[in-house]
């Protein structure tokens, strides 16, 4: 099986010392990116950690497919304990940082303790420098690029940095890298943060040396090069119009279920102010939207469905150039647009002051100095809810993305699993129940009944998927004999890997207090969800409330239990 090479480089920021591990075995069983960063955190932090405490750490991995030069597979992987789960969660962004990383000759990067003094931190494949950053102190991601351009010479693809949302500690705060893309989901922004770490940067020419099939990457690359899809056009926001004829678009915090406004800040929206392409490491896809606004000067990355949707019709908003603002404002304070977004949604609702924009991009920069209201929404939905007086719209704790499962409700089935939370890429069944993206793979939208079978191909795909690591947007590109091609493995040993990787989170989970009564059950009726939920536990080889046997993770290629 195809997998990625080199050491575990572990960074102890409080000692400032550096110790470098062979992990080949952990590379061969979980082939890279998510998957060794699952396996490695697993082992590595207590299951009684603090999210924001030193014992906490983070894995950055690259996986064998960033030694490529092919489209989607300009992508990385960043691996801890979230703040705002409380729950094991990997997240992944694009760009262009995963070569440099790569070529420093590591397979992973961790890091663990905590710093007293704000500190940057530079590994290339001659070792770890520490550099004293005090100045930065509450800087935007652009002024600390900036910084680093300076210093080091070094531009925005090779660096992986904090905003001010980070270091206060905001639990949806998101890692920036590439000066616009994050690793944005569930709060792993806010650990650097808690580590007193502003920003990495990664540089080398020592890439691992892995035998790809290279005839099938040119494939892939041609395809990307010529492919008509809307996506590279649109991007996500392609799927909008959509979304919204199936009800599937949540708005007004999630009291309906379509926009009537969406024709203002949808598809045309987007195209209407593109202004050049945008794309990844390698990739011919290009379907980034570097938009710009000319009468206000607002200039940024997206927005992307999700960021139309938390910022748009959630917060019962029609104004794209305010979509426009809030986005470039978490990607300079360094948040996750949908979390944010839906907590500001949310804020509004409680007020009753849905629709107004100039408070919903007034409350983003709020919450990310914690600031008045934007301390307590800092704190995400799930802590805040009762305060505001709204409804709960979270799982495990993360605030709901687009694709509402009670439309799609296999989707909805997915987010009830999944361990990350609310989170529409973890399985991507919505996708399946779009006919009109998947029209050869279609599921009926409505009912969840025998769909755990196919949850569980599509969650351990994505797995794989995360592993490798390769952008979601390559699925279409892929059947199982490609997989089976890129991999050098068979499709039934990838769907192994896969479920290892899911049940380990689980494992995780489970040994934190994650059951099926607290953290699988949905802010809404499905019908058939709980016989469903038991099937799906079943096909896993889990207990019915949900949590993982201690057994399966030893016998599985896991670490063993922490307490045994």
């Amino acid at each position: 099986m195809i997998h990625n090479r080199g050491p575990l480089l572990s960074i102890d920021v409080g000692k400032r010392t550096t110790q470098e591990e062979d992990i080949s075995e952990v590379n061969e069983q979980f082939i890279g990116g998510r998957g060794v960063g699952t396996r490695l955190a697993h082992e590595r932090i207590p299951f009684d950690a603090d999210p924001l405490g030193p014992e906490n750490r983070l894995v950055f991995a690259t996986g064998p497919l960033q030694t490529a030069m092919t489209s989607f597979t300009g992508r990385m992987s960043v691996t801890g304990l979230s703040p705002l789960t409380d729950g094991l969660l990997s997240s992944n962004a694009g760009g262009y940082m995963s070569r440099p990383f790569a070529g420093t000759g590591n397979a992973a990067v961790e890091i663990t303790g905590a710093s007293d003094d704000l500190v940057g931190i530079h590994v290339t494949d001659e070792g770890v420098e520490f550099e004293e950053v005090g100045g930065l102190a509450g800087a935007t991601t652009s002024e600390a690029l900036e910084h680093i351009e300076e210093s080091r010479g070094l531009d925005e693809g090779h660096t992986a940095v904090v905003g001010p949302a980070g270091e206060n500690g905001v639990r949806f705060a998101s890692i920036i890298t590439s000066e616009s893309r994050a690793f944005g989901r569930g709060g792993l922004g806010a650990v650097l943060g808690s580590k007193n770490v502003k920003f990495l940067t990664f540089d080398g020419d020592s890439p691992p040396e892995i035998d790809l099939n290279e005839e099938l990457g040119r494939e892939v690359h041609k395809e990307a090069s010529t492919s008509g899809s809307p996506m590279k056009d649109a991007g996500t926001v392609s799927v909008s119009d959509y979304a919204n004829a199936v009800n599937a678009l949540p708005t007004r915090y999630f009291e309906d279920q379509s926009f009537e406004h969406l024709d203002k800040i949808g598809s045309g929206a987007v195209m209407e102010h593109k202004y050049k392409k945008g794309t990844c490491s390698q990739c011919a896809f290009a379907c980034k939207l570097p938009t710009k606004d000319e009468e206000s000067g607002i200039v940024t990355e997206g927005p992307e469905y999700e960021t139309m949707m938390s910022f748009g019709s959630n917060a019962d908003n029609d104004d794209f150039v305010a979509i426009m603002e809030a986005n470039q404002l978490c990607d300079e304070l360094g948040m996750d647009t949908i979390s944010c977004g839906d907590a500001v949604s949310a804020y509004l609702k409680s007020e009753g002051e849905l629709g107004n924009e100039e408070l919903m991009v007034e409350t983003v920069e709020k919450i990310a100095a914690r600031e008045g209201i934007g301390d307590t929404l800092a704190e995400g939905i799930d802590r805040c809810h009762e305060e505001l007086g709204v409804e709960n719209w979270t799982m495990k704790g993360m605030e709901f993305a687009a694709h509402d499962g009670r439309a799609l409700n296999g989707q909805g089935l997915s987010f009830a699993t999944a361990n990350r939370g609310a989170d529409h890429m973890y399985a991507e069944m919505y996708q399946l129940e779009y006919p009109l993206v998947a029209p050869n793979e279609a599921l009926d939208k409505e009912g969840v009944a025998g769909k755990s079978d196919r949850l569980i191909e599509q969650e351990n795909k994505n797995a794989v998927h995360d592993a490798g690591v390769l952008c979601k947007f390559a699925g279409s590109n892929f059947d199982h004999e490609r997989y089976e091609q890129l991999f050098d493995a068979s499709w039934d040993q990838l769907m192994d890997v896969g479920s290892r990787i899911v049940e380990l989170e689980r494992h995780f989970n489970s040994k934190r207090g994650f059951d099926r009564s607290d953290d699988d059950a949905l802010p809404y009726e499905l019908e058939g969800l709980d016989e469903e939920l038991s099937n799906y536990y079943d096909l896993r080889g889990w207990n019915d409330d949900g949590t993982v046997p201690d057994a399966n993770v030893s016998e599985s290629g896991g670490a063993a239990p922490a307490d045994d």
